[in-house]
């Protein structure tokens, strides 16, 4: 009878790979549900580690720049247009760009505001981490004025073909890099006790209206304050009182959010919100 040799008998050794090892695997199509399972819990293990309850996020657009910055832009398309060199629309382009750095240099300010407030509140906890996408515009604006407040802040970056990076402001501890949408936006909204929407495009409206739906269906059960910063600008971008008029939403939906002007008002709205409601 043939006798059975095992593998160094034999002089063959086989290397088998094992299925959490295996990176052709966990990148096919049949392992979806373990790389957005991954999504939720290393995220998880994570925040829980570094001690964070509880954030307040930044929403806005990802191609603001600071005042410098803009400054330093709308100059240099001005000293081309004298050359002849760029047309009378690129400059008119970067005096809007300018203009538009308000909120940048406002989401920092209120950032920092909200930080220096939430270090001082009596718990062993972190309490209303500034959270953002971790990207450029508004997103490091708020990660930016965390850091001059003195206190962590998170990143919930994604991975698309333009525009994001990590800005340099993020805590690495805090940083996430996600490759699902919907599982970035699910730990947006799972933490958050306020959002603060800036003026923003396709992202920052996708974020903004899913929060409302969320809140509104009462899919989100929790208390949660929603800013909508600036109500010139989005009351021009979307016409709330002609979805009331068409009697495709209530008038009472329009209490699900409250407009802020101002850094102050945005301010005094979420601190005095948080200390009446969710300080538990």
């Amino acid at each position: 009878m043939k006798k059975n040799l095992n593998p160094q008998e034999s002089g063959k050794i086989v290397k088998v790979t094992k299925a959490y090892k295996n990176l052709e695997f966990l990148n096919s199509s049949n392992a979806r549900t373990v790389r957005m399972l991954a999504e939720y819990y290393e995220p998880k293990s994570r925040l829980e580690k570094n001690n964070i309850q509880d954030t307040i996020v930044f929403f806005g657009s990802a191609r603001l720049k600071s005042r410098k910055e803009s400054l330093e832009i709308l100059r240099e398309k001005q000293a081309l247009f004298v050359k002849k060199k760029a047309k009378s629309s690129v400059v008119k382009q970067a005096e809007k760009q300018l203009e538009m750095s308000r909120y940048y240099e406002e989401a920092d300010e209120l950032a920092k505001k909200l930080t220096v407030w939430s270090r001082n509140l009596p718990t062993d906890k972190r309490r209303f981490t500034i959270c953002s996408g971790g990207g450029p515009g508004i997103m490091e604006a708020a990660n930016k004025g965390a850091k001059k407040g003195g206190g962590p802040s998170i990143g919930f970056n994604i991975s698309i073909p333009f525009e994001q990076y990590v800005n340099p402001y993020v805590d690495p501890e805090n940083t996430f890099e996600f490759h699902y949408f919907f599982m970035r936006k699910f730990w947006f909204a799972y933490l958050a006790k306020a959002l603060v929407v800036f003026p923003g495009g396709f992202g920052t409206l996708d974020e903004l209206m899913e929060v409302l739906t969320l809140v509104q269906t009462r899919k989100i059960k929790k208390d949660m304050k929603i800013i909508i910063y600036d109500e010139i600008f989005w009351k021009e971008i979307v016409n709330f009182e002609a979805l009331i008029d068409h009697g495709v939403i209530s008038k009472g939906d329009m209490k699900l959010f409250t407009f802020c002007n101002n850094v102050e008002q945005a301010y005094n709205e979420i601190t005095g919100y948080l200390t009446k409601n969710p300080l538990k």
